[in-house]
């Protein structure tokens, strides 16, 4: 029996829409994955990556979509973003290790990618990568994950 499919939300700013166009065809092959795009659709659309960033994470947070993945020009202002909205834990990688460890140690259901640092065909490889990993609510790590999860519920009062 086929594993049910799952949302990733995806979104770039006109600095990352070419790659973040190419990455959406490769999810949309991919039999694991539904793709809702947040845009922008092309690079005459000018909205500044906090807004892309800021949609995507909610829709996660919302449980809309189980993983989201956003491309700027260096997927730093887009984890940014993404990591302010309550629930979220976004980063930026651009080699395999840090995707891996991402999503097993850190439980990060967001990842950013920089168009003008990670070249293309490395980009689809870290996203094929990335889809592959579950976090394990068993491990080590989910105790420490907890903490930040705590904290953030709690505020920093």
């Amino acid at each position: 029996m086929a594993a049910k499919r799952y949302v990733v939300a995806i979104g770039a700013d006109n600095a990352g829409v070419e790659m973040k166009n190419a990455l959406r065809k490769q999810l949309e092959a991919d039999p694991r994955v539904e793709v809702v795009d947040f845009g922008v659709p092309d690079t005459s659309d000018d909205r500044a990556y906090p807004h892309v960033g800021l949609d995507v994470a909610q829709a996660v947070a919302r449980g809309e979509a189980r993983r989201g993945l956003l491309v700027c020009g260096t997927g730093i202002g887009m984890a940014i973003s993404a990591n302010k909205v309550p629930g979220i834990r976004a980063t930026v990688a651009h080699d395999s290790y840090s995707v891996e460890r991402s999503v097993l140690s850190n439980d990060c259901q967001v990842l950013t990618l920089g168009a003008r640092v990670v070249g293309l065909e490395l980009a689809k490889r870290l996203v094929d990568e990335w889809l592959g990993y579950e976090f394990d609510e068993g491990s080590p790590s989910a105790a420490k994950v907890a903490v930040i999860s705590e904290y953030e519920e709690r505020g920093s009062a």
